[in-house]
């Protein structure tokens, strides 16, 4: 019997129940302006206020740390381009990251880049993990800021950001992370991780579309992102959205409940998925085995194309992606997965899995039902899959 299986978690979530009533009330009665002195006006600046301080307790940081702003893309163009504004007129012009940064954070850089910048792009390996020795060689006088993700959006692996940070901290260099698809699975602390700086959208954690936050460590001096107002410190100026707002700190809080039990779900969700998808032929799972979030399977199956994969798969009911949704419209091979030392032919051929604690084992038992047949149904076609097993 066909059934309906969410597996694309990564991409988005769906609102949680707890997150749309706690909003509903700023999109009715409270509907206010938060600049405003009357009691609407002043019951919006409150749950702004809260929120902040809402945000800021999951993290481990202090409320005029936390700025909101319209997601995880904004917050990382905010991040990297401010800081690097600050810090090239002290002659620092040079920024480290990694191959395979989310697409918001490599654009970033490839325009810095086309103005005088630096940026040293560390690599990756089979593993999805970068060597924090390299990172230290790269290190240089003129280094104004390190930006490395702290999960990877499409293969999951976790970086060493506990270590990143205390080479960053040592060395005087700025440390921002990338933290979009670790916030719901991972305990952050980030005084202790020597974080400056930590980008988060809401919509990844059963919030809302649209909202996000930027973490900025007190007594860093930035440049303001958006001109006209007192917002946001009058770093960023724009009536709030206080609904959206109050949806992200809603889905922050419900994210620490019950989190160690949710992830234990998860991995073994996870790992038997990855144990499954492996016993189909010529079968590749990407990334670390084990350094990986607890939602994500990455797997590349030879033979197939990916986008093909993904309507079969559809057509059974499961949702599920190749990549990155930000660039689902391309037709190019993911480049995490070229960064990862895959052939384009072989990372065409890419499925992600992210599942959510909303998973169940039936839906394991479904995708694990249907995949092969649709895995073996699309070799059968291709002429390509001959050529491969000859040379297996």
């Amino acid at each position: 019997m066909k059934r309906f299986v969410y597996a694309d978690n990564a991409a988005t979530t769906k609102i949680s129940e707890e997150v749309f009533k706690s909003m509903v009330p700023f999109l009715k009665e409270n509907y206010g302006n938060a600049s405003s002195l009357y009691k609407i006006g002043r019951s919006a600046k409150k749950a702004l206020e809260q929120s902040r301080e809402d945000v800021a307790n999951c993290l481990g940081a202090l409320p005029g740390e936390i700025f909101f702003t319209s997601g995880g893309s904004e917050s990382n163009n905010w991040a990297i381009k401010c800081i690097c504004e600050k810090f090239k007129n002290l002659g620092k012009n040079h920024i480290i990251s990694s191959a395979f940064e989310h697409h918001a954070v490599l654009h970033t850089l490839k325009a810095l880049e086309k103005n005088g910048f630096e940026v040293t792009y560390l690599d990756v390996y089979s593993d999805g993990i970068i060597r924090t020795d390299e990172l230290k060689k790269a290190i240089k006088t003129t280094t104004a800021l390190v930006t490395i993700m702290y999960a990877n959006n499409e293969i999951g692996t976790v970086q060493p950001i506990d270590e990143i940070g205390r080479i960053c901290k040592e060395k005087g260099v700025i440390f921002h992370t990338d933290a979009v698809q670790a916030i719901s699975s991972v305990d952050f602390d980030l005084k202790n991780q020597n974080i400056d700086m930590l980008s988060l959208s809401a919509h990844k954690i059963y919030g809302p579309k649209g909202v996000g936050a930027l973490y900025i460590k007190r007594g860093l001096f930035f440049p303001n992102l958006i001109e006209g107002g007192s917002q946001e410190k009058n770093r960023r100026a724009g009536t709030e959205n206080i609904a959206g707002i109050v949806g992200l700190s809603t889905a922050m809080m419900q994210c620490q409940l019950n989190k160690d039990q949710k992830n234990k779900k998860l991995l073994a969700m996870r790992d038997r998925l990855i144990e499954g998808m492996l016993k189909i032929d010529e079968s590749i799972l990407n990334g670390h085995r084990t350094k990986r979030l607890p939602s994500n399977v990455n797997v590349s199956f030879k033979g197939v194309e990916g986008e093909s994969l993904l309507l079969r798969l559809d057509s059974e009911g499961i949702s599920t992606s190749s990549g990155s949704a930000c660039t689902s419209g391309s037709l190019d091979p993911s480049h995490v997965l070229l960064a990862i030392g895959l052939t384009h032919e072989v990372a065409h051929g890419s499925l992600r899995i992210s599942l959510s604690d909303k998973n169940t084992e039936e839906d394991i038992d479904y995708i694990l039902k249907c995949l092969p047949k649709v895995v073996n149904g699309l070799r059968n076609m291709s002429p390509l899959w001959e050529k491969i097993k000859k040379m297996a």
